[in-house]
């Protein structure tokens, strides 16, 4: 009986992790859609049209210390200087998306 009870509970465990944790993960393809339709305009293939040094290629990310996903979220979320904040017309979970989008295209070098 021990046993069927501790069978029961690790398939029970794996069941929710496999059901439950992608749902929770950060959807890239989702941030490609958001980012074309609300930062291709300044930052069309990873460019910057306003700045040229602030563009989300690898080695500006790194120089100016936007290259993980909590600053991206961040900037994205609150904006600073000529970066608009999106709060008010991105949800957290989209914020997120484009976030991961960024860092998964700096590091192909936007190709």
């Amino acid at each position: 009986m021990r046993r069927l009870l501790i069978l029961t509970l690790v398939t029970m465990s794996l069941w929710t992790s496999i059901l439950i944790l992608p749902a929770n993960a950060v959807d890239t393809t989702n941030g490609t859609e958001i980012f074309s339709v609300h930062c291709a305009g300044c930052h069309i293939n990873g460019g910057n049209i306003i700045r040229r040094g602030k563009n989300l290629k690898k080695n500006a990310l790194k120089k100016y210390g936007m290259d993980s996903l909590e600053a991206i979220t961040n900037i994205v979320t609150n904006g600073k200087n000529n970066m608009s904040a999106y709060k008010d017309r991105l949800t957290t979970e989209e914020i997120q998306n484009v976030a991961a989008y960024v860092l998964e295209q700096a590091e192909k070098d936007w190709k």
